[in-house]
């Protein structure tokens, strides 16, 4: 098989070597060529071909941002990952240019004590992000998603199905945009509570929440510990923080821990997904979007076996179908739905509107 091709894009020396040496020891990949801007990445990027681009943001003539919009508008889908750095204003940056086209992110090492390090931090987080972008298997360090298979039909229910009382949601690699286009199409009067776990790192779950919360009708904050879960209000997991639901007394709030990483990850779908069976008695709906490995998997195996229902993304409009894939596999899916209907697949499986006390809403 072919190598990977990669072109490195950034204006900073030291970085294009590093990230330059780290993919050039991988035999699956090589780096075809380097850019010092946006410019001179458009202007090379017709002639080297390559399979995926990996773009810093911050760069002088044409910026990360300006890039990748240009090479979208001229209908290049060339993966791209963009370099960003672990920051307020790098969130910022980054989501703008998720937003703008961009598939996936890094960030940059920082505080990390030497080159070897540095190395390290950018080998296990960008070689499997380039693999499972280019649909090659992935670096052991994230579990591979399953090659791509039919939709293994979902079993026949045997037991009561029960109606959703929280939804909850999961996604990775492409989520930020995918989210982007699930949540605002749902109504300010949502019957049940949301709990969303996106894997990203801390800073950025926080500016990503206050994103959400300007394009959707619903309420969107990062998860805080202790908070009682209410119709119509997204819970964002934290970064590098387990989301999890507690029941006492039939008030169900929030808690967030910093337990072990499930399936290389925290915060972990798996985690969020089994606390929900067991604080609803199984009356979970359950969401699982794009993204790299199977977190979520198990998960939607116990909600289904609870009584829940599970609904995961189709292969066609996911950036990377492992997540979603790895669900529809098991036979977990009772539906395989492409992203713009999704939404509509929610509102079909909750109430009505949210519940009312006396006449007034909830």
């Amino acid at each position: 098989m072919a190598p990977i091709r990669v072109m490195v894009v950034d204006d900073s020396v030291v970085v294009r070597k590093l990230v330059t040496d780290v993919l050039s020891a991988d035999p699956a990949i090589e780096v075809v060529g380097t850019a010092v801007n946006g410019r001179v990445a458009l202007a090379k990027l017709e002639t080297l071909r390559p399979d995926l681009v990996t773009m810093d943001i911050e760069m002088p003539e044409l910026d990360g941002i300006g890039a990748v919009t240009a090479i979208r508008a001229a209908g290049n889908r060339v993966p791209i990952v963009m370099f960003s750095t672990l920051t307020e204003r790098g969130a910022t940056a980054t989501l703008d240019a998720l937003a703008a086209g961009a598939d996936d992110y890094v960030t940059k090492p920082a505080n990390v004590g030497s080159i070897g390090a540095s190395m390290e931090s950018v080998r296990q987080q960008l070689v499997p992000r380039i693999k499972a972008l280019t649909g090659r298997r992935v670096d052991p360090v994230l579990p591979a998603p399953r090659a791509a298979a039919p939709a293994t039909p979902a079993p026949a229910r045997t037991g009561v199905r029960r109606t959703p009382a929280v939804l909850v949601i999961g996604s990775s690699t492409g989520g930020p945009d995918a989210l982007s286009k699930v949540l605002p199409r749902l109504p300010a009067d949502l019957a049940v509570p949301v709990l969303v776990v996106q894997h990203m790192p801390p800073v950025f779950t926080a500016q990503f929440a206050a994103r959400l919360d300007r394009l959707s009708p619903l309420s969107v904050v990062e998860a805080v510990a202790g908070t009682p879960l209410r119709p119509g209000t997204v819970h964002v997991a934290p970064g590098d923080f387990h989301l999890t639901v507690s029941s006492t007394g039939g008030l169900r709030r929030t808690a967030l821990d910093q337990g072990d990483p499930e399936n290389f990850c925290r915060p972990a779908v798996d985690v969020l997904f089994r606390s929900a069976v067991t604080a609803y008695d199984g009356a979970v709906l359950a969401v699982v979007l794009t993204g790299m490995g199977h977190d979520g998997r198990d998960g939607a195996a116990l909600v289904r076996d609870a009584g829940g229902t599970v609904l995961a993304q189709d292969q066609a409009t996911s950036v990377v179908w492992g997540m979603p894939g790895a669900v529809t596999q098991a036979g977990l899916a009772d539906e395989v739905l492409p992203l713009d209907r999704v939404a509509d697949a929610v509102l079909r499986r909750l109430p009505a509107r949210r519940p009312t006390l006396s006449g007034v809403p909830a």
